[in-house]
């Protein structure tokens, strides 16, 4: 059995170009203490409960760590890269469908990659989210996949192929060689 790359209901902020210490106190400063954290194969990462935490919150300070506002810490231009993930059921809010339009702060965007500041590519995952995107990163892996694209026979031949997301957190995992935090 294989650890799951992120446990139930939790954000997690994976970051690449500062330390530990310095993510954690970041998010410490802002109210945002971590539930757990860790480092491997050059990220760290901090993990908050989504029960206890708002998810618009965390999902935007995991954007702001790579802008300008933490030059002074990290350098200009910032070098800080980050994948924030949510386990968290999507949102089922009246505009939780259109990609870019803000969700609420109880349902972020389950998969956001940022740099500079600005939020890269974002969408969620599981049962054909991945379609309504923004950002062409991950785009070979995922119609590779058959996750998205105009042929997509997996979804016929196999009912519930990827409806958890599974394959799509894989291939995310994959890409950024993010360790497991669950």
């Amino acid at each position: 059995m294989t650890t799951p790359l992120i446990a139930p209901d939790t954000f997690v902020t994976y970051a690449r170009g500062l330390d530990l210490p310095t993510l954690s106190a970041i998010c410490a400063e802002v109210g945002l203490p971590a539930r757990a954290e860790g480092e491997a194969d050059g990220w760290v990462w901090v993990t908050h409960d989504a029960g206890t935490s708002t998810g618009g919150k965390v999902a935007d300070q995991a954007g702001h760590v790579t802008g300008f506002r933490y030059e002074d810490r990290l350098g200009s231009p910032n070098p800080v890269e980050t994948v924030f993930l949510a386990s968290t059921p999507a949102c089922d809010c009246p505009h939780g469908q259109n990609y870019m339009v803000p969700h609420c702060d109880a349902h972020p965007f389950h998969f956001i990659h940022s740099r500079r500041g600005f939020s890269q590519t974002y969408f969620n995952i599981g049962r054909r989210r991945e379609s309504r995107r923004h950002g062409d990163l991950l785009v070979r892996e995922l119609l590779a996949a058959g996750i998205v694209g105009r042929e997509t026979p997996r979804y016929e031949a196999e009912p519930g192929f990827n409806d958890d997301g599974a394959v799509t957190l894989r291939i995310i995992a994959d890409r950024f060689g993010l360790p497991a935090t669950g």
